[in-house]
C-alpha cells in the first residue's frame, strides 16, 4: 500500500470512528464519514464495500482478541489435573479478566464502539458469545466436581444464565464508563471477590 493510501485508509478509520462513536452503527451516515474524511465516495469504495465494512475493520481485531484470550484462559483451567482445579478457579479466571481488562483500556474508543454502539453488527453479541462460553466452562466444572465424590446442587438454568450475563455487565460498566484505571482495577478485585463467593455457595462448596 502506498504512502498516499495509507493516509487514506487512515482519514477514512479517523472519520468512521467518530461518526460511530457519535451515532452508533444503524445511525451512521456514510455520507458524513466520506466528507469527515475528505475523500469522494469512490475512494471510500476502493477500500470498503460498505459501512458494515468499515465498522468491521475498525473493532474486529479487539471483538476476536478479547474473545480469544477468554477462551483460552477457559481450556487452560480445563487443562489442569481434576484435583488441581477446586484450588485454581479463581487464580486462572482471575488473571485473565485483569489482562482484559487492560487491553480493553488500551483501546477503549473500539470497545465502546462493541458495546455501546455496535447493534445491527455481528459485534453486538460478545456478552451473549462470552455467556455461552463461560456457561459450559461451569457445566465441565460441575462435572469435575461431581467426578472428584463432591456433593454438587443442580443449578437452575435460568438464574445460571442471569448470574453469568450480571458479571459481565458488571465488568463492561467499568469500560463503557471509562473509569480511571487503578479505580477499574480495585473495582475488578472486589468484583471477582464477590462473584467467586456466590459461586462457591450455589455449588455447595
Amino acid at each position: 500500500m502506498s504512502e498516499a493510501d495509507q493516509t487514506t485508509l487512515e482519514l477514512i478509520h479517523g472519520a468512521g470512528m467518530r461518526e460511530f462513536l457519535e451515532k452508533g452503527y444503524k445511525s451512521a451516515s456514510l455520507r458524513n464519514i466520506v466528507k469527515t474524511a475528505g475523500v469522494t465516495t469512490g475512494a471510500f469504495y476502493g477500500y470498503y464495500d460498505s459501512k458494515e465494512e468499515l465498522f468491521e475493520a475498525l473493532v474486529k481485531d479487539q471483538y476476536d482478541w478479547f474473545l480469544d484470550c477468554f477462551r483460552n484462559a477457559q481450556q487452560e483451567f480445563a487443562d489442569l489435573p481434576r484435583q488441581r482445579q477446586p484450588e485454581n478457579l479463581s487464580t486462572v479466571s482471575g488473571e485473565c479478566m485483569h489482562e482484559m481488562l487492560l487491553y480493553a483500556y488500551d483501546h477503549l474508543d473500539e470497545f465502546h464502539l462493541i458495546l455501546c454502539q455496535s447493534e445491527g453488527t455481528r459485534f453486538s453479541k460478545l456478552i451473549d458469545e462470552m455467556t455461552e462460553i463461560e456457561t459450559k466452562a461451569t457445566h465441565d466444572y460441575l462435572q469435575v466436581l461431581a467426578d472428584l465424590g463432591r456433593q454438587v446442587p443442580e443449578i437452575d438454568e435460568h438464574l445460571e444464565h442471569i448470574l453469568i450475563t450480571g458479571m459481565f455487565n458488571t465488568f463492561f460498566e467499568m469500560i463503557i464508563h471509562r473509569m480511571p484505571l487503578k479505580k477499574a482495577k480495585h473495582y475488578l478485585k472486589e468484583m471477582r471477590a464477590f462473584y467467586t463467593a456466590g459461586w462457591m455457595k450455589i455449588m455447595g462448596q
